[in-house]
């Protein structure tokens, strides 16, 4: 009589695959870079735990090939222990992953999760680990069934061979072609339909020098739900002039959305003519901004830019996708990469073509997937200095290629969190813009570029690496934004971190990826902001904070 327990449902499993399980899942306790709800962390604990079976019984697997062993069924008192292991340890985990959530709850000035946090954990922990090893019991399922059906015409080793592959092939086009083209037509629908809505509060603007209105090139009907809040958003030159305790004048918003022409090179064109047509190459100054895919623009950074400009300014945005932000980190990569090329360089011709003493200064802003596709536009910091006055890029994905350059070619000693590349010359880096940014007393002359991060970021320090390799970040000293008790674990630290992307902008300002209110000391500083204070920072950032639509 087999003594592997059962579940109610007679789900029978391996004990080296419940250790694995065990140990992988406890693991997944341990602290990362944000607070994560019971929600989170039971997916995060039942998804390692699922893989730690996994892996248990691979082990166990190699072990007995090694030693040429037969599997045998385990001694009921081996469970007995397995059990009393296991209680021990789910408590243990339990306690102490709270203990971790509180502490990083209070360093980032967050309430408590409820005693609740206790009970709906381990429920979701079991729910889905329990799935999703039943899901690789199935793919193992039909392997077993396809060899043995191949096995009568080629022989066991051979089927065994293209019974994987045949196997893997399914699972791949699954993922990566059929189910993943119908996720992503399905949510195009979905979010193309959003698209329309117009957020309430948000009007069509009667200033000419905003997309939108009746004298614009571009209808009001075609910018997009974010291109509409875009347009009608952000200070008038009243408020600017309010402000600042000077004349200013009316800011240029110019927006194109997916509903505006056609493709992207038609609507970078478009939205360089509204440009024209709204007297922006007139203007002091000039911003190129990159959007995240459903066209969404940071109002804090671009309300920030219009106050430390006396509103003699034009902000200039186009939308690529209908897809919000996570979506569009994982599927429209290329399209932003496209969409920030092709404006910044139609915008770069136009004002090339402009007389040298009249141009006004050209800057440049993404964040998020924004300055991935703003990065896309130069070759590197010499080509980004000899063709803008300035650049902003903020929370940059991991994968954004001038920014990987950057770090990976800092100078020896300093920080992956807070890097100095070539003596902070052109470029530099900035976890809190309010304080000095290093390398401090070296002159920043010339073209100001400046990378915004924090490192509790996990959009910034999360990538595929994770699952077998220690990064750098969590090799040196933590930031002061971050528990110095976290830890790479192998496979565990990926599937925190990848968790930790969904809550990214959850937790306040100035931790995770919610750089809410933090443009204003780093535009002040790009701009080189004359007799700028403490005191004017934070009634500027006390403005843009509570008119951001968001």
């Amino acid at each position: 009589m087999p003594e592997t327990p059962r579940l109610p449902l007679g789900i029978r499993y391996t004990l080296p695959g419940s250790y694995g399980a065990l140990l992988l899942g406890c693991l997944a306790f341990t602290p990362s870079l944000l607070p994560r709800p019971s929600v989170f962390q039971g997916l995060v604990a039942g998804v390692t735990s699922a893989l730690g079976y996994g892996v248990g019984v691979l082990v166990a697997y190699v072990w007995r090939e090694l030693v040429d062993r037969d599997a045998h069924e385990p001694q009921r008192r081996s469970w007995w222990i397995f059990l009393g292991v296991a209680v021990v340890a789910v408590v243990a985990s339990l306690v102490l992953g709270r203990f971790w959530q509180d502490e990083i709850r209070e360093l980032m000035g967050m309430e408590k999760e409820p005693l609740a946090w206790l009970l709906v954990v381990p429920v979701l922990w079991m729910v889905v680990t329990v799935l999703l090893v039943q899901l690789g019991r199935g793919v193992r399922w039909v392997y077993r069934r396809l060899v043995r059906l191949l096995d009568r015409a080629l022989g066991e080793r051979a089927s065994k061979v293209i019974g994987l592959v045949v196997v893997v092939g399914l699972l791949v086009a699954a993922i990566d072609g059929v189910l993943f083209e119908r996720l992503r037509a399905t949510a195009d629908e979905v979010f193309s339909y959003r698209n329309t809505i117009t957020p309430a509060g948000v009007v069509q603007p009667d200033e000419p020098e905003r997309s939108g209105s009746e004298d614009s090139l571009i209808p009001w009907d075609s910018l997009g739900r974010e291109g509409r809040v875009f347009a009608s958003s952000g200070p008038r030159a009243a408020d600017v002039a309010a402000f600042t305790g000077r004349p200013a004048t009316e800011p240029v918003r110019v927006f194109a959305g997916l509903e505006s022409a056609d493709d992207v090179a038609s609507r970078a064109a478009l939205a360089v003519e509204d440009l024209e047509r709204a007297g922006a190459f007139e203007r002091r100054r000039l911003l190129v901004v990159t959007t995240t895919g459903s066209g969404w623009v940071e109002e804090t950074s671009a309300s920030s830019f219009e106050y430390l400009g006396d509103g003699d300014t034009a902000i200039v945005a186009m939308q690529y996708s209908s897809f919000p932000s996570w979506i569009s980190y994982l599927v429209d990569q290329e399209q932003a990469q496209d969409s920030g090329r092709e404006l910044f360089d139609a915008v770069y011709a136009h004002w090339t073509a402009q007389p040298v003493d009249q141009r006004p200064e050209l800057y440049v802003f993404g964040e998020s997937l924004g300055s991935f596709g703003g990065e896309a536009a130069f070759s590197g910091a010499y080509d980004i200095a000899n063709r803008t006055s300035g650049a902003l890029f903020v929370g940059p994905p991991s994968f954004n290629p001038l920014w990987g350059r950057f770090v990976g070619d800092r100078e020896a000693g300093t920080p992956e969190v807070l890097p100095v590349y070539q003596d902070g010359a052109r470029v530099r880096f900035a976890r809190r813009t309010s304080q000095p940014i290093p390398p401090e007393g070296q002159p920043w002359d010339g073209t100001r570029v400046l990378y915004l991060q924090h490192a509790s970021d996990p959009i910034v320090w999360w990538n595929e690496q994770l699952v077998f390799s220690r990064p750098g970040w969590l090799e040196e000293e933590r930031g002061p934004d971050v528990l110095p008790s976290v830890r790479w674990i192998p496979l565990v630290t990926f599937w925190q971190v990848t968790a930790d992307m969904a809550l990214g902008t959850e937790v306040p300002a100035g931790y995770g990826h919610n750089y809410a209110g933090e443009h204003v000391d780093a535009w002040a500083t790009i701009l080189r902001t004359p007799d700028w204070t403490t005191a004017r920072s934070q009634q500027l950032r006390a403005l843009v904070t509570e008119a951001d639509p968001d």
